[in-house]
């Protein structure tokens, strides 16, 4: 029985002993941990900042364009007959009433010495009929002929001046065609196709060139139908080809249609733009920025700094070394900046490069 006693009192003594090591084992463990993480330093976010900017901005609107020719003819023969030459062809820079083609006129000058001989004709055989109405009038003046023998003579003076009249419309005709062989342009621009080449018959209807007028042009564009308020006729327009990256070209609304489409829900419209130097070539694509506004101060950000969730648009901008998230409203962009309208002053330090690891109170290194 004492035995027993001995061996329960140690048995207690050990499970004792153990469970005092092991609270001692997780004392020292605790304490280790914390001076671990008391010396690991605190995590900074690397981030880049721009200062919010006070700008002289003039509000307009962005789109994409084509330029046009203003004005595109097709030129077709009026008479039948063979090309005998031809002085453009494609690209050749044309002005009105320059010479483009000629068709033989042999068979129309022959015509018009055919007419002009009964013209000749036609005049003395009036003369010769007035000559009798004279005579003729004196005799019945007289009595000496009769009423009918008068009447005749005035008849045949009334054919003859009938005749004439008659003679000198078709040499008008004759002359017309004589002149329409020889094809003149009928505005300043250029060749734009050549249908024919020389020694082709032609017959009256048969196109022969396609001119476009390049001086001044046309730029096709369209706007959204939220932006139709804020276009009127006379605003002016810049706008920028691939051809000419580093040069700005300008133009006037003339044209706005009349109707929106239904499915772009967009409004057509049109520009004349000047082009005497001939720079601009009709379908090149245009970048479009129409000037909606006078021009304004505004506060400018970098366009890379927004954050957008859904509707909401957030920046993040660097106080002292603390990232301070804030809800902002934007208006026009210009170029790679935009306009702030709510939300941030000028100068205030706001995150371009980092933002997307930043939530509100985050420290932040700033790198330079």
């Amino acid at each position: 029985m004492r035995f027993l006693q001995y061996q329960n009192s140690g048995g207690q003594a050990a499970r004792r002993l153990s469970a005092l090591i092991l609270l001692t084992l997780a004392v020292l463990t605790l304490a280790s941990c914390q001076r671990e993480k008391a010396a690991e330093p605190e995590r900074l976010v690397n981030v880049r900042i721009w200062p919010a900017e006070t700008k002289r901005v003039e509000p307009y609107l962005e789109t994409t364009g084509t330029l046009k020719a203003f004005e595109e003819v097709i030129v077709s023969s009026e008479v039948d007959g063979i090309l005998r030459r031809i002085e453009v062809d494609e690209g050749s820079p044309v002005h009105a009433g320059m010479l483009l083609a000629e068709i033989n006129d042999t068979d129309y000058r022959l015509d018009r010495k055919r007419s002009d001989a009964a013209l000749k004709q036609g005049r003395a055989s009036l003369d010769n009929a007035r000559a009798e109405y004279k005579r003729k009038e004196a005799l019945y003046r007289e009595e000496l002929i009769t009423k009918q023998q008068f009447d005749d003579v005035s008849t045949r003076v009334a054919l003859a001046e009938a005749e004439l009249e008659r003679i000198r419309a078709t040499l008008s005709i004759s002359q017309e065609r004589l002149a329409r062989t020889k094809i003149h342009s009928p505005l300043s621009g250029a060749v734009k196709e050549k249908k024919v080449s020389a020694g082709d018959y032609v017959r009256n209807g048969t196109p022969l060139f396609q001119l476009i007028r390049i001086h001044p042009l046309k730029l096709n564009f369209t706007v959204s139908e939220k932006d139709v308020a804020a276009l009127k006729i006379g605003q002016e327009v810049s706008f920028t080809v691939d051809a000419f990256s580093g040069k700005t070209f300008r133009g006037r609304v003339n044209l706005l249609y009349p109707n929106v489409e239904e499915r772009t829900r967009t409004l057509q419209a049109e520009a004349v733009v000047p082009n005497a130097d001939h720079l601009l070539k009709p379908g090149y694509f245009a970048r479009v920025q129409i000037y909606t506004q006078a021009a304004r101060d505004a506060v400018l950000i970098p366009v890379t700094a927004l954050l957008y969730d859904g509707p909401v648009i957030r920046v993040f901008v660097v106080r002292g070394n603390q990232a301070q998230e804030r809800i902002i409203k934007t208006g026009n962009k210009y170029g790679e900046g935009v306009e702030i309208l709510e939300g941030l002053k000028e100068k205030e330090q706001v995150v371009v490069v980092g933002q997307n690891n930043l939530s509100d109170g985050v420290k932040v290194h700033v790198a330079r």
